[in-house]
């Protein structure tokens, strides 16, 4: 990488989705405590707002990752004020689990239009102005689920190998540009996406600000992928190579990585579920009453 391409982190312009909560409020901090300015982009204004007040140099505005149009108008605001984007965070992410046949339409919908079309959106928005200043750093936010497919979460995991795909394809593109991508998989993480779910047995877990740690480390160092803990993908890729698949799904049973589908803590995880579906429906609505757009979707490839 080219030296004057280097993002100082002390002074740095930094906006970062789904910021409001989980991974991105932790994250929000990271990049404040380094002296960044943060902007969290969130539908949950609410939320946002009292996450921004509570960092210092932090600031929130709304975003909904799925629309193109919102894009405009937060990076419009974000630019106006701060002048230039350094850093783009985007971690924005919604993960319902269960079984692949009883998914609703709406709540696929969500899944892909949030974790695959967010993420397109959200480099799409800021890649240009980031060539034309000759640095940027993107980190799009994956999953080890990127990686390792489970039972109980098959959209999910869908989602995340496009986002760990789009993450490599992109910094290949962009290459020789001074403009980075990394892809950041953190494992099972204690947020309420994880809410009523087991976690541990087998998958390691870690916490939000380990991700977070992750995340301001990456604008440093910019490698192409991270995984929290930084053992965990290389450890996974030597099986993938080396391990018999009946050892594997031997491990697989003594873990029990069908958790997501029969060990659920349904009540434990109500408050999520119950936010995801108002999403969900939000989302199909809005959808549905602009629909030369929907049309256009379906068939774009």
């Amino acid at each position: 990488m080219s030296h004057h391409s280097r993002i100082d982190l002390n002074g740095a312009v930094v906006v970062i989705t789904g910021g409001g909560r989980g991974i991105g409020a932790a994250t929000a901090q990271a990049f404040s405590a380094a002296g960044a300015r943060v902007w969290i982009g969130d539908i949950d204004t609410d939320v946002a707002a009292a996450t921004a007040a509570s960092i210092p140099h932090c600031h929130n505005a709304r975003l909904d990752v799925t629309s193109v149009e919102s894009w405009r108008g937060f990076l419009t605001e974000v630019i106006s004020a701060e002048g230039r984007l350094d850093v783009l965070v985007n971690n924005a992410g919604v993960m319902p689990l269960g079984s692949f046949t009883e998914e609703t339409e709406a709540t696929t919908d969500l899944i892909l239009d949030v974790n695959v079309r967010g993420v397109i959106n959200g480099m799409r928005a800021v890649l240009p102005g980031m060539v034309e200043a000759g640095r940027g750093h993107i980190v799009n936010v994956a999953s080890m689920a990127g990686m390792i497919p489970i039972p109980g979460m098959v959209t999910y995991n869908g989602s995340k190998f496009a986002a760990l795909g789009l993450s490599l394809a992109a910094r290949r593109e962009y290459a020789g540009t001074s403009v980075t991508v990394t892809a950041v998989l953190p494992s099972a993480v204690r947020t309420e996406l994880s809410s009523g779910a087991t976690l541990g047995k087998g998958m390691p877990t870690v916490d939000p600000e380990d991700v977070a740690r992750a995340v301001v480390d990456s604008v440093r160092r910019t490698p192409d992928t991270v995984s929290v803990p930084g053992w965990l993908a290389p450890g996974w890729s030597a099986v993938q190579a080396l391990v018999p698949s009946f050892v594997e799904n031997g491990v697989r049973r003594l873990v029990d990585d069908r958790r997501a589908l029969t060990g659920l803590d349904v009540e434990g995880r109500r408050a999520y579920t119950e936010r995801i579906e108002r999403h969900a429906n939000e989302h199909t609505i809005t959808a549905s009453s602009t629909p030369p757009k929907r049309g256009r979707k379906a068939g774009s490839r």
